[in-house]
């Protein structure tokens, strides 16, 4: 686990916390971008960087991308280009279809936690055990 940087002021940077999260959540997004219809990588780099905090260069979708295609979850085709030479379209397989089904349940059930923990420490009160509460298990 990447551990924070300190700043001047003591206050751990945000950039660091923000960075991680959208790593973890790209493939998710770019397996669901292409639920919809095939894309070609700067297609998908473009749609990316217009949703503000999911934005990634090239340098990072790129190789998603590539590492999606060798796990069999998306593959390629050629498609003529209006603005020049082809472009490399990608679109998901049907493991790929599973892999976004999964990850989607687990992207759900993460949010509600979150949102649940979110809510409860709103209050800024340490948690009661004897009301025994708990956050519920995704896996169950």
């Amino acid at each position: 686990m990447v551990q924070p940087k300190e700043n001047g002021s003591g206050v751990a940077a945000v950039s660091d916390w923000t960075s991680q999260l959208r790593r973890g959540v790209l493939e998710l997004c770019v397996l669901q971008m292409l639920r919809r219809e095939p894309s070609y990588g700067y297609e998908i780099v473009t749609t990316l960087n217009a949703l503000g905090p999911l934005s990634a260069g090239e340098n990072t979708v790129y190789p998603l991308l590539r590492r999606l295609r060798a796990d069999g979850l998306l593959d390629t085709f050629m498609r003529e280009s209006p603005n020049g030479p082809p472009r490399q379209y990608y679109r998901l397989t049907a493991d790929g279809r599973k892999r976004l089904a999964v990850l989607s349940k687990e992207w759900d059930a993460m949010a509600a936690a979150v949102a649940q923990c979110m809510s409860e420490e709103e209050s800024h009160h340490e948690p009661d055990a004897s009301r025994g509460r708990s956050i519920p298990d995704p896996a169950e």
